[in-house]
This record gives structure tokens, sequence and C-alpha cells, in this order.
């Protein structure tokens, strides 16, 4: 991730460290992605700009100065927890996050509840998704067989502590809106997938 503003700078630092430019996805995505190939080393980087826009869209304006070297914690779990057909190994990314970080009100090193849940507020396609998500996470703990016991019962009060905050947050005029209208019409954003 990174803002717009350094957009022009980084074609031609890839380029000085040997990187191809990928047309196709600028082309694709316009301004929001870029993609540089390694083709010597088989190394893909993909760059997004200002905002991660897939299944729902995420907003890292003035977020990308809250935490180095990568996006927050927050940021990392709303990734991907906003990807509507989930995988494993997602999944086990996200145990592996809460495993490891506790869940506080801030940003450096810990995952903050308020941010998320204030965020999915106004939302409830996110919302939707995002909670849809962190229930399935907690449903494949029992068959991740090497966490212990007391792992899973980190995770999974870790969860509970996310989808409370999530539930008791005060919902926009928005949420409530489309929260009556629910799954029976789209609320995620197909993504269309290209390989390299």
């Amino acid at each position: 991730m990174t803002y717009g503003k350094y957009r022009g700078k980084l074609e031609k630092f890839f380029v000085n460290l040997r990187y191809r430019s990928d047309r196709r996805t600028s082309y694709y995505f316009g301004e929001s992605r870029h993609r540089y190939f390694d083709d010597v080393n088989n190394r893909v980087v993909d760059i997004f700009f200002d905002k991660l826009a897939f299944c729902h869209t995420i907003d890292f304006s003035g977020r990308l100065e809250l935490d180095n070297p990568t996006i927050t914690l927050s940021d990392l779990l709303l990734e991907k927890m906003q990807i509507v057909e989930i995988n494993e190994k997602d999944i086990k990314d996200t145990v592996i996050m809460l495993r490891e970080h506790e869940i506080q009100n801030g940003e450096k090193e810990y995952l903050n509840a308020q941010y998320v849940a204030k965020l999915l507020s106004n939302d409830w396609g996110f919302y939707y998704t995002v909670t849809t998500n962190l229930r399935k996470v907690k449903s494949y703990l029992d068959l991740f067989t090497v966490l212990s016991d007391e792992d899973r019962k980190d995770v999974g009060s870790k969860v509970d502590t996310l989808l409370k905050a999530i539930e008791n947050e005060p919902k926009s005029m928005k949420w409530q809106m489309r929260a009556k209208v629910g799954t029976r019409k789209r609320w995620y954003t197909e993504v269309e997938t290209f390989k390299h």
C-alpha cells in the first residue's frame, strides 16, 4: 500500500531494480493498482494506491503512518475478512494474527476493535462479510490440530471480543436501510482475477 501521490516515483524505482511493469494490471485497474515482475527471481510486487478495492473497499487515507513496516493489524485483518469466498490460507493467517496480538483501542501492534466496529457500522455489506468470516474463523479452530487448547481458547475469545464490539457499535441509517434488504441483493463487488 502507498498513497497515489507516489505513483510516478514507483515505476522508476522498480525499473531501476530490474523489475518489469505489468501493463495489463495498470490498464485493467487504472491508477489504483500496479504490479511489477522480477523475471529472474520469479517475484511479484503488487502495489495498491490509497484504497484496497476487492469484495469491499478499505480506504487507507491517513492510515499508512499509523504503523510500520506494514499496514496496521486492523487493516490486515480487514484485508483478510473482506474476502467473500475466503479460503483456508486466509483463515489460517487470521488465526495466527489473532493468536499473536492483543485487541485494544490502539494501532501499533494491536487489533483496534473500536476502529473495525466504527468502519463496519456504516456499511452493512462489509459488516456482513466480516462477521460471517470471523464466525468461520472460530468454526475452523478445532480443525487445526497444530493448535493447543490454549490457542483455541485465546483465538476464540478474541473473535468473540471483535464480534461483540462490532455488534455493539451504533449503526448508521444507511446501514439499517441496507440491512433490511439483506442478502437478497448482492452486498459485495465481484472480483475478477487474472494470472501473471
